[in-house]
């Protein structure tokens, strides 16, 4: 496992995406930048404003991203350009944003119970994330896309319930979980799969979900370490869900099946939070109270073969054959 210092104190970052052009892509909430690690480790960070949080890669090669504090939606080109669309809803609070499945983006406005989507073009649009009014303060937190189909699948972190709406009518429907629905992710076995953790609230069950989108039925999956608060997730190069811990300060990986595997990270009480599956084949993430950005490596799936691959560690690895995924503590600072 390796870090990667931060240049701006404090910055608070928060979410993360892999970019077009082979960058890892971030925010920092707290900072008010966007970052970016180039694929020789090289930390570049870029103002914006407005708390950025949510971040995700477009259909028109640039970065888009939320702005919670802002009420925009902003669009960032991987040569450095920055254009801020505003929402219409005030305090619309704006949180993850995701490629829809109609090529448009869509995002979660926490503070309206809206669903957003704005266009390549900068279009926004809004529509009611539940039906008939649905859950008062049910907070659409995360938005993915579905699987299959037209629909785009969201959390509701304060109303217990996993929502769902097309990108052709819009149509919304509900359905009840157990607690705290935070972050979610479509799955390598057509399942959305979601952590259950609110880092504002006490009551966190501690638990993994996975859910289908046929009949709506769920399994649970606990990670072996107590209160450690799962929060982003994401499918990783070797067919696992991968989630950070921010309580309990690893990387987690689990298998379709039910297998858990934990890493610690280096640093202690860091905050794990965003998590993606990187352009070279291994995890990245946010660490928020640390102020770093890691990187765990894994060896094992299917898009390693024997032979030699760059790393971002100094010069190359070998590798014999599959393996399970290593952790290594070490860190590397960013130059």
């Amino acid at each position: 496992m390796i870090e990667f210092s931060i240049p701006t104190a404090n910055s608070g970052p928060l979410s993360i995406a892999s970019g077009p052009d082979g960058g890892i892509w971030f925010t920092e909430v707290n900072g008010n930048k966007i970052g970016r690690i180039a694929p020789g480790g090289i930390v570049k960070e870029f103002p914006t404003s407005g708390n950025p949080g949510g971040i995700t890669a477009g259909p028109d090669g640039a970065l888009w991203f939320t702005e919670i504090g802002g009420n925009k939606i902003g669009r960032i080109t991987t040569s450095d350009a920055i254009t801020e669309f505003p929402i219409p809803t005030a305090n619309a609070v704006p949180h993850r944003i995701t490629l829809g499945t109609d090529g448009n983006l869509c995002f979660t406005e926490a503070g309206t119970n809206k669903i957003g989507q704005i266009t390549p073009s900068g279009v926004i649009h809004e529509f009611s994330a539940l039906p008939g009014g649905g859950t008062l303060g049910g907070t659409p937190f995360d938005i993915v896309a579905g699987p299959v189909g037209i629909s785009m699948w969201f959390t509701e972190i304060h109303g217990d319930k996993i929502g769902r709406i097309t990108t052709t009518d819009h149509t919304t429907s509900e359905f009840s979980v157990h607690k705290h629905p935070s972050m979610i992710t479509g799955g390598p076995d057509g399942a959305l799969w979601f952590s259950e953790s609110d880092v504002e609230q006490s009551d966190n069950v501690n638990m993994i979900r996975r859910i289908t989108t046929d009949d709506l039925t769920y399994t649970e999956f606990s990670p072996p370490t107590a209160g450690s608060e799962p929060q982003g997730m994401t499918v990783g190069p070797d067919g696992a869900l991968w989630f950070t811990e921010k309580t309990g300060n690893k990387i987690g990986r689990v298998t379709t099946d039910g297998h858990f595997s934990e890493f610690p990270l280096p640093t202690s009480s860091a905050s794990p939070f965003g998590i993606v599956n990187g352009p070279d084949h291994h995890i990245w993430f946010t660490e928020f109270a640390a102020n770093k950005i890691g990187v765990q490596e894994v060896f094992g799936s299917s898009n390693f073969k024997a032979g030699t691959f760059k790393s971002h560690r100094r010069g190359s690895v070998q590798i014999a054959g599959p393996a399970e995924p290593s952790c290594t503590n070490w860190e590397t600072m960013a130059a």
